[in-house]
């Protein structure tokens, strides 16, 4: 599969989803240097009651790219994806507009695959740093 139809495997299947609910869209990705793209805007649908960006969404989003991403080294008739562990440090609030996420391969083994996930601002300022940590399931 090309990194265009991937992308957009990724889009058709967020449908009646949290990814449709929190407006995520895969944009770019590429197998070959191990990353994933997207974008979540940043409204009232997002906000905690102080009216920025909720720690819970930016998890979310870090999340989705990085369980998503992992789809990219499985075969998807035989393999699935676990999301295990996932942190972040919220570096940065934002109250509107939108973040940029993307999902880097920091390891990918046989049965677990790492990411680290940075979501930034339009300007490129760092919101949080995420990482996650992937289980490859045998179906």
């Amino acid at each position: 599969m090309t990194n265009e139809v991937f992308v957009e495997f990724l889009n058709d299947h967020s449908k009646n989803t949290l990814m449709e609910t929190l407006e995520i869209k895969y944009e770019s990705a590429n197998s070959e240097e191990g990353w994933l793209k997207g974008t979540m805007p940043v409204n009232t649908k997002n906000h905690q009651p102080f009216g920025i960006l909720h720690g819970g969404a930016s998890l979310s989003l870090a999340e989705s790219l990085g369980s998503a991403a992992s789809l990219m080294y499985i075969d998807l008739k035989t393999q699935a994806i676990s999301g295990i562990s996932v942190s972040a440090n919220h570096l940065k609030s934002k109250r509107d507009g939108m973040v940029f996420g993307t999902a880097k391969i920091l390891h990918k083994g046989k049965t677990t695959h790492l990411w680290e996930i940075r979501i930034e601002d339009e300007k490129g300022k760092l919101i949080s740093l995420c990482k996650l940590t992937n289980l490859v399931i045998n179906k």
